[in-house]
């Protein structure tokens, strides 16, 4: 289907008229977010490089763009082409794995109507010691994401940080929409798990 709209098609027009100034305003509007889904796939120093390469990748490529999806989509696209490469030259490409039954934090959760038997415990942040227990969740959310794996992050992180809508996602990854919610399903499980730990125990 073509995803082309007025704004994908003027860019792509500035780009192949004038190409250098309108290239250098897209890396500043896209450059942290590409960085950030390299990060899904390799550790910092590594995702730089892999966003650096894709950069480069995308500068030639852009005569042949055809509009077809939007601009992000098109360099997400590239960047993970670009992180997955990396990954095969040092024999540690991710793999999807959905065969294999994980426990689930959501289990048992809900009446057979969708509502809560147990909901979540409210939390109201109104005193210095409770603003930094937030920031310490902070630093448990990051470590739950990081320990994720890939596509599990990956997922997350188009969808969840990015608003990526659920096709765009699949042609980008590679994977059918059902494996897409289900490593979604996954990522959102652990971290849920881990947010109401902490808000029992104060730890991760």
């Amino acid at each position: 289907m073509d995803r082309s709209t007025p704004e994908t098609l003027n860019l792509l027009e500035a780009l192949r008229r004038e190409k250098d100034p309108t290239f250098a305003g897209l890396v500043e509007r896209h450059h942290a977010k590409l960085l950030a889904v390299a990060r899904s796939y390799l550790k910092d120093g590594e995702a730089e490089e892999a966003v650096q390469e894709a950069w480069i990748s995308a500068y030639k490529a852009i005569d042949n763009f055809e509009g077809r999806s939007s601009i992000q989509t098109w360099l997400i696209r590239i960047v993970i082409n670009e992180a997955k490469m990396r990954l095969r030259k040092a024999g540690r490409e991710p793999t999807v794995s959905l065969s294999s039954v994980d426990s689930d934090a959501m289990a048992g959760r809900f009446k057979e109507n969708g509502s809560w038997r147990e909901p979540p415990v409210r939390w109201d942040f109104s005193s210095p010691d409770e603003l930094l227990q937030e920031r310490n969740l902070i630093d448990c959310i990051e470590k739950t994401l990081t320990s994720l794996p890939v596509n599990q992050r990956c997922v997350m992180e188009l969808r969840d940080m990015d608003g990526l809508e659920f096709e765009d996602i699949c042609n980008v990854l590679d994977l059918s929409a059902s494996n897409v919610r289900v490593l979604l399903h996954r990522a959102r499980t652990q971290l849920f798990a881990m947010v109401e730990n902490y808000q029992e125990t104060g730890q991760c």
